[in-house]
Formats: structure tokens, sequence, C-alpha cells
């Protein structure tokens, strides 16, 4: 059955370098250049939201009728870094497979190309690294994100990715840029008192600053850095948001997604966000005391986002609409929950599942969403490809 799987992901690859990396995103509506020449579209709240949500729900691709052109999305080239660097270790695990996956040197210079792109794509004036979305973003009508805002989400994929390429490569400047995000992290980031903890934001920008996979992501990359430097100031802040997001768990083991009161939702892949991070902080530090919430938020999961023929759902109380993240999350967390050998049968479905029903037989990428009466076919680089060249690279590796 593996060697299913593997076709889908030698098909994925090859569209992903086809395109060179660059691609449409579902938010990237206000990069349309035919907007940008009308202003008054673009200087309204409720338009700019309605440009980006109608090009998003669209099962048509309305980017070339208005000029949205391709682009690098930083978080997205961290993604196929990430996947880049499991391959690099796959292929030592299944030599036989480097006749389409390329040999070591190959899959090398392609960690490089895609770690030196994103040094390049740092976002500036910030105390550290940090990365954002190439699109202006406007978050329901809160708040307005500008072009390459960097985010601790995008900065998180990029900076870790950074790591594992210094690992296969030795390029200290890989770890020392990585490193640096910290600073972004503590300096640049505000933070929300919560229980006996804080909440970091999601940018430096207000607003978006009580959601909790967001804060999770922030302690994750913090305990990273402090695995090499060391440093127990940054050990510390990354505990005191884990203790506030664990705080926020529910008795049944779940978590909405923030704070506010339009953000009472449970989601599957932000849960699965979540249970990664803490993970990631347990292993880098050594600090046991989460795992009971790592445990119960593992056990929510993987009893409320998956139907038993394999079809994954968004919320844990509906299906729709269906979302490329959400089965390719379950193969991230399997792995670095060391479960895959435990759920594989789940894992399975749900990928068989995905394939048959989410991937362009053609061309070898993934869909975005599934809602009820149409799917949207669109092939975004950084939301559906790199997300699922990242997660099924784990799959590959751990199976």
């Amino acid at each position: 059955m593996i060697n299913n799987y593997y076709k889908s992901f030698v098909a994925l690859k090859k569209y992903c370098d086809q395109e060179q990396y660059k691609g449409w995103d579902p938010y990237d509506g206000l990069n349309s250049k035919l907007f940008k020449a009308i202003p008054f579209l673009y200087e309204s709240a409720f338009l700019r939201l309605a440009i980006i949500q109608g090009f998003k729900i669209s099962p048509l691709n309305l980017r070339n009728f208005a000029m949205v052109p391709k682009e690098y999305n930083p978080k997205g080239i961290g993604l196929l870094l990430l996947g880049y660097c499991n391959v690099f270790h796959i292929i030592h695990k299944y030599p036989n497979w480097e006749e389409e996956l390329g040999t070591a040197e190959q899959i090398k210079r392609h960690i490089v190309e895609l770690a030196d792109l994103l040094i390049v794509l740092q976002s500036k004036g910030y105390s550290g690294a940090c990365w954002g979305y190439n699109f202006d973003w406007q978050a329901r009508r809160l708040f307005l994100f500008p072009k390459y805002t960097p985010t601790i989400v995008a900065t998180t994929f990029c900076a870790l990715s950074l790591i594992e390429a210094y690992k296969i490569t030795g390029n200290k400047c890989y770890l020392d840029t990585a490193i640096s995000s910290s600073d972004f992290v503590v300096n640049d980031l505000h933070r929300t008192r919560y229980n006996n903890g804080f909440l970091f934001s999601y940018s430096p920008l207000k607003g978006n600053d009580q959601v909790f996979n967001a804060s999770l992501l922030g302690s994750s990359l913090l305990s990273c850095c402090y695995y090499y430097t060391k440093d127990e100031k940054i050990r510390s802040l990354a505990e005191q948001s884990v203790l506030a997001c664990c705080s926020g768990q529910r008795v049944d083991g779940a978590w909405r997604y923030g704070l506010l009161p339009v953000q009472n939702w449970v989601d599957s892949f932000h849960t699965g966000y979540n249970i990664d991070a803490l993970i990631t902080y347990q292993e880098y530090t050594g600090d046991m005391k989460y795992n009971v919430y790592i445990q119960k938020g593992f056990n929510y999961y993987i009893c409320n986002f998956f139907d038993s023929n394999g079809r994954p759902k968004y919320y844990d109380n509906k299906v729709y609409p269906i979302d490329i993240h959400c089965p390719g999350q379950l193969l991230v967390t399997l792995s670095k929950y060391h479960k895959l050998g435990e759920f594989h049968n789940i894992a399975d479905k749900v990928l068989d599942w995905t394939i048959q029903n989410m991937q362009d037989s053609r061309n070898g990428y993934f869909y975005y969403q599934i809602r009820p009466y149409f799917k949207s076919k669109i092939p975004y680089m950084r939301w559906s490809n790199a997300f699922m060249f990242y997660s099924m690279s784990y799959f590959l590796l751990n199976r």
C-alpha cells in the first residue's frame, strides 16, 4: 500500500518543482493588480474583506482575470523546506526511491536553494528573523495585516525549517538565523495575561492577540532555540505560554480557537497545531509536566475529527468545509507523537480518502476544499500543496 502513497507523493513533488515553488493562495485577493488600480475598492475594510472572501470561497479561479500573480509565500517555502529535509532522510530509508525523488546531493541542493530563499524573504525592521505572508490580509473587519507583516505562525514554520536544514547541511547561518527569531518573539510580540501565564500575540500589530495555537507555536519555537542556546529566559517564557494555553484547554481535551467570542469554534488542524507544539516543547526542554494535556488533546482530536470511512472533518460538530489541512495535519501529528504505528489504520483510511477525493489525478496537486455542493480545485501552493508535501513527507518517513 505504501507504493500508492509514494506515487501520490512523487506526483505532488513533480507539480511543486514544476511551479518552482510559486503559487496562489486562498487569501491573496488583495494582490490583484486590477483592484489596486481602483482606490475606493481598496480603502474600505468591508470591501477588502469582501474581495478576500470572494476569492477564497469561489470555486472558480478569478486570479488570472484579476491579475493576481503567482508568488513565493514564506510559510509555503518553509513547509517545502521541511518536506525536502524529510525527503533527504526518506531516501536513506528507501534507497530505491532515489530515481524519482533524487539522490542525496540533488535533494541537498533543493534544501540549500529553499533555505537561502527563506533568508532573503525575511521581513525587515524587527528584533530578529521573522516572516509574514506575501499579501495584505484583512481578518474579519477587526484588523488589517499589511503584506509581509510577520506572524508567529509563519515565523515558527520558517525558523524550524532552517534548523532542519542546518542539521543536514551544517550551514551555521541557517541555525543562527533561526535562533535570532527568538528575539522577534520575545521583543516584538506583545503578551496577554491569561490565568497564571500569558498568550503571545499573533503579530506585532494589535489584534488577534488571544489565539491558542499561535501562542503555542511561539512556545515551540522558543523551546527549539533554548535547546541550542540554553537561555533560561526563553525557556521560562515558553513555559508561561504553555501554562496559559493548557489552562485554556477544556475538560474534554478540546481547545477553542481563541478567547474572543467570535473565536469560539473547535477545529481539526489548529487542534493538531496545539498538540504538535506541546510535543515540541516537551522534547526540546525535557519538561514532562504538561504531558497530560497532550494526551487529553490527542484523544479528543483522534475521536472527533475523522469519520469511520476516512473522511476528515473541519469542525468537531460538523464536517464542511472539508479542508486539505485537516487530513494533512493528521499525518504530522501522528508522526510527531510517535503514534503512526498505533493508528496506521485511520491514517491509511484518511490518506486513501484524500488521494481519491482531493488530488488531481493528472497534475498531482491537491484541492483546497470540498463543500456540500462543489469542490474548490484551485491549486494553492502554501495552503494545499506545500502543506501536503510537508505532511506526506512525515508520513513516508515514519510509516
